[in-house]
């Protein structure tokens, strides 16, 4: 018998495959979501980040670490360098003021020299005229002080008997009695530290011996700087690897032509604040017009806080001298003074000299005062200008395209 198409029960088993297509035909997605495998146990859904392995760091913290250790180190080597100078002071601050003077002195001596002045005589005709110069304002100074110091003491004394009136009469209802008590606490506070006194008049003598060795080093490296300048860079640049000496060396020469017209310009912005204060000085008929006018132009070196200081002296003569209303006058010279210096002065003529921003050199005088004092402050803007100037010229890459620098002419003469 033929075997023929049998009943549907006969036929082989649907496969799983069948009878899903049979049930309803599947989508696209649907149909990806089944071509997929299953998820191994542990790792992320699709649309996000890949699971880190273990003890890993995310690579934001990672690039923070490596700036962080790299900082400390810095920080750490900055701090060490500090320590250095502040331990080594009576050595660091000749060296730092024979800089500054040799800055001043290259150009005269290259001007000589250029004149067919033999090398020896420039150098001595220089550092000579320097000293005499100096000498011959601080004479200036001490003679005209010392003419005037009895008449001085004597209004000053005069100043105090009317300001005791005006105190007795003033709405204040001081007494003479509180007055005098007043001054008695004044007078033994001053015995108790008597003995602070004594012993700093005992050191008077070491401190002197400090400053005559430190201008004998002032005057000793200013000659060697002014005889063999270059040689000693040329010392100093080979302490450097081979492959960063030319950027060292054009550095160099770019931070010392800045040191140079910081010098020159800070003269400048000197003599004019003692030109304003002490013909305004004279002009008022205040004595002492003249060493008012020296002591502003040698405290003008100091910024901010000179000016300051010698301003606040002016005030002070004019004010035991000829009363509140001259005092008042005086002030609003050395307002308009200082004014000048910070607004048209320090911007137009520092800035260009030197490329500092005016708030970075408030700031650099702040750092310098809290780090070092006086000497900090003397220091602070042309450190800062001259390390400035020296960063920006190795960022830019100058020295690849300038292998002889061009402020070759204001280096130390040969």
């Amino acid at each position: 018998m033929p075997i023929g198409r049998g009943k549907r029960s006969d036929r082989e088993p649907e496969r799983p495959e069948q009878a899903v297509s049979a049930v309803a035909a599947p989508t696209a997605g649907s149909a990806a979501r089944l071509a997929r495998p299953d998820p191994e146990p542990g790792s992320v859904p699709s649309g996000l980040p890949p699971a880190l392995p273990p003890g890993s760091m995310p690579p934001g913290m990672l690039v923070a670490g490596a700036w962080a250790w790299r900082i400390l180190a810095v920080a750490a080597v900055l701090g060490l360098v500090l320590f250095l100078i502040v331990q080594l002071r009576e050595l660091v601050i000749p060296v730092l003021v024979a800089v500054l003077i040799a800055a001043l002195l290259v150009p005269l001596v290259h001007f000589l020299v250029r004149h067919r002045w033999p090398k020896w005589l420039a150098i001595a005709v220089a550092e000579i005229g320097l000293l005499v110069a100096l000498s011959g304002l601080i004479y200036l100074v001490v003679t005209q002080v010392a003419r005037g110091f009895s008449d001085l003491q004597a209004k000053s004394v005069e100043s105090y008997a009317q300001l005791k009136d005006f105190l007795l009469a003033s709405p204040l209802h001081l007494t003479e009695a509180q007055l005098n008590d007043y001054i008695s606490q004044i007078v033994s506070s001053a015995q108790k530290d008597s003995q602070v006194l004594v012993s700093g008049a005992l050191s008077v003598g070491l401190t002197l011996g400090h400053v005559l060795t430190g201008l004998l080093l002032v005057l000793f490296s200013t000659l060697f700087l002014l005889i063999d300048g270059r040689g000693i860079w040329a010392w100093v640049v080979r302490l450097f690897p081979r492959r960063a000496r030319p950027a060292i060396d054009g550095a160099g020469h770019a931070g010392w032509a800045t040191l140079g017209n910081f010098v020159r310009v800070q003269i400048l912005v000197a003599f004019i604040d003692a030109v304003g204060i002490g013909l305004g000085a004279f002009i008022l008929g205040i004595p002492l017009a003249i060493p008012i006018a020296v002591l502003v132009f040698l405290g003008s070196f100091v910024p901010v806080i000179g000016a300051v200081v010698t301003g606040t002296l002016a005030i002070f003569i004019a004010l035991v001298y000829n009363g509140p209303v001259t005092a008042l006058i005086m002030l609003g010279i050395v307002l308009l003074v200082q004014q000048l210096e910070g607004h048209v002065l320090q911007p137009l003529i520092m800035g260009t000299a030197v490329k500092v921003h005016p708030l970075a050199v408030v700031l650099a005088v702040v750092a310098g005062a809290s780090l070092a004092g006086i000497p900090g402050t003397f220091f602070a803007v042309p450190v800062v200008a001259t390390v400035n100037v020296m960063i920006g010229y190795i960022a830019r890459g100058q020295w690849r395209t300038d292998p002889r620098p061009a402020v070759e002419e204001v280096a130390p003469v040969e």
